[in-house]
């Protein structure tokens, strides 16, 4: 009888060599990642941003924040139509566009053929162009807004479907 394995024993180094490879794994998979960034300046100024320092060029090491949130603020929302503005949605069309834009002029043309009135901003050669091609995060032209749809790029199909709605 004495010479049999203790089996509970064995057992119980089993369950604590388990439980260890288990706390080691969480460690090293749900730990925070810690990345260092660096900024540096090339020879031609151009400003970099990388995660190893240049050996030609010195850096500056950023120490940046991760902005979230550990335990965000929710509130019930309550409508009330008292809040809301009753509006027409309004028709006007609002193109912004640029000279050499082949879709812009055929844009332009349709909207004449149609009788569409129609406003247009260059936006290299406009003021507010510019500035409300920015706003609107354009990377393309044409924009056509009616009302509060917007249309990138442009097609009498497409056009017509957003204007009639």
């Amino acid at each position: 009888m004495r010479d049999q394995p203790n089996i509970a024993s064995s057992n119980r180094n089993s369950n604590t060599t388990q439980c260890w490879v288990v706390l080691l794994t969480v460690f090293l998979f749900f730990n925070p990642a810690h990345a260092e960034i660096y900024k540096w300046v090339d020879q031609n100024g151009k400003i970099h941003f990388t995660d190893n320092p240049p050996k030609q060029s010195a850096a500056s090491k950023l120490d940046l924040q991760v902005n979230s949130f550990t335990n965000p603020n929710v509130k019930p929302f309550k409508y009330d139509s008292s809040l809301i503005s009753a509006r027409k949605v309004s028709r006007d069309v609002v193109m912004y566009g640029a000279s050499w834009c082949g879709y812009c002029k055929k844009a332009k043309k349709y909207f004449i053929q149609n009788n569409i009135r129609y406003v247009e901003y260059d936006i290299e050669t406009s003021e507010k162009g510019r500035r409300d091609y920015k706003k609107l995060k354009g990377t393309g032209v044409p924009i056509i807004l009616v009302g509060n749809q917007r249309m990138n790029g442009f097609s009498e199909a497409g056009f017509e479907k957003m204007y009639n709605r």
